[in-house]
């Protein structure tokens, strides 16, 4: 399959259907940067340590580099994602069934967004996957079981492991610093802090964009007719494309996940939101390096709650938890129900 630049933009000229697919795919990274890549930098800016608008440019720079780099070192991620479902090896149906599964993450995660509630890309991308394999198989038939335990792998190894890196991190932070003059911390932590958002920007990129990239890879392996993407070799423009829609994704919409993730949730003080940021930068890339994708969202917000545990308990505002933990359970049935539906409508009409 032809992944050059110039075969691509001919194609979206001359292809209806590659048109679409791209359209839903750049659509579902721009809410990506919209609600999910501004976890990266929230607690950057909760604590002042950067404005709103040098964290954006920061952070876009960083997924670029977290999406070229850990894609050329690792690029288990995208095919986790590529090989998750089988649509039956008819790439027009296939093509069907990818649209509406992109349609339903716009859809949820457009939703929540308002709510200023952080959803996870991740999950939404692979229920949806799923429920149009659902809608074409009228069963579980298309499910490729051995790569969705991956996923539920990932979704208790972002939360065991982003709570207790964070909890380890900021502890060993607080033996470290504890006779230190604070006046004379805070700006070692601010500058540290800087180096932490841009690492969790890095590995965002890491897994998101790789996810995303895996899922365009679908889109033009089926608009070429063929079953699915397989392994080949990444262009840097996709890597590109990627890191910009997510760098204006969150400079249009990002500030209520900011407050929600890195004001409302736990109160931080600086060098709490070094430890947040390292230690979930950490278990990303332990997670990218195993191929094993999970939520960026689930593992920042879990590192913030066991930072906010080294103190107390309660200083973890738990109805702001509660309303992100029922957004990500409502998150698979939910956008799985929605592209089974839209998959379904969009057979009917075109008879396949």
């Amino acid at each position: 399959m032809d992944v050059s630049f110039g075969h691509f933009i001919g194609q979206l000229g001359s292809n209806p259907a590659m048109l679409i697919t791209t359209l839903l795919t750049i659509g579902v990274i721009f809410v990506n940067g919209w609600t999910d890549a501004p976890n990266a930098i929230a607690t950057c800016i909760s604590t002042r340590c950067m404005g709103v608008r040098p964290a954006i440019l920061m952070s876009a720079l960083f997924n670029f580099l977290g999406v070229f780099i850990m894609t050329n070192i690792n690029s288990s991620v995208v095919f986790t994602i590529s090989e998750m479902v089988d649509f039956g090896g008819n790439s027009e149906e296939a093509l069907v069934a990818l649209c509406a599964a992109l349609f339903s993450i716009v859809v949820y995660s457009t939703g929540a967004s308002w709510l200023g509630i952080p959803t996870s890309e991740s999950h939404s991308l692979i229920a949806g996957l799923t429920g149009a394999a659902i809608a074409i198989h009228n069963g579980l038939g298309g499910i490729n079981f051995s790569e969705w335990a991956k996923v539920l792998y990932g979704l208790v190894l972002s939360l065991a492991l982003g709570f207790g890196s964070g909890w380890a991190c900021c502890k060993l932070v607080t033996v470290i610093f504890r006779n230190a003059d604070r006046r004379k911390a805070n700006p070692f932590f601010r500058w540290a802090q800087i180096a932490g958002a841009a690492a969790m920007s890095f590995m965002h990129g890491a897994q998101d964009g790789q996810k995303f990239i895996g899922v365009l890879f679908l889109g033009l392996a089926y608009c070429s007719g063929m079953d699915g993407a397989g392994s080949m070799a990444i262009p840097v423009w996709l890597m590109l494309l990627c890191s910009v829609v997510m760098g204006v994704g969150t400079s249009v919409g990002g500030e209520k996940i900011i407050k929600s993730v890195g004001m409302d949730m736990v109160k931080l003080e600086k060098y709490q939101g070094f430890s947040a940021d390292l230690s979930a930068a950490f278990c990303l890339l332990l997670s990218t390096v195993w191929g094993v994708p999970v939520s960026t969202t689930h593992t920042k917000t879990s590192a913030i709650m066991g930072v906010g545990a080294v103190k107390r308990i309660s200083a973890i505002n738990f109805s702001v938890v509660r309303d992100m933990v029922l957004t990500w359970v409502f998150t698979f049935p939910g956008c799985g129900l929605i592209s089974f539906v839209v998959a379904k409508i969009f057979i009917s009409v075109w008879g396949f």
